[in-house]
C-alpha cells in the first residue's frame, strides 16, 4: 500500500510541477484546478513532515 500512496504522490508531483513550469513559461495563467491540487500537494507535505518529525521526537524521547 506504500508503494501504492508513493508512487501516486511522485506521479501527482509530476504532472502538478510540469504543468505549472508550461504554464509559466507561455506567461498563461493556471487553471482553478491546478492551483487546488498544487494546494492539496503541499498540504499533503507539510502535514507528512509534521507526522514524521513528531513520530522522530517520539522515537528520540522513547516514548
Amino acid at each position: 500500500m506504500m508503494e501504492f500512496a508513493a508512487l501516486t504522490y511522485g506521479l501527482l508531483a509530476s504532472v502538478i510541477l510540469s504543468a505549472a513550469q508550461r504554464n509559466y513559461r507561455l506567461r498563461k495563467p493556471h487553471p482553478p484546478l491546478l492551483l487546488y491540487m498544487g494546494y492539496l500537494l503541499c498540504g499533503l507535505s507539510a502535514g507528512a513532515a509534521i507526522a514524521l518529525g513528531c513520530i522522530a521526537i517520539s522515537a528520540t524521547l522513547g516514548g
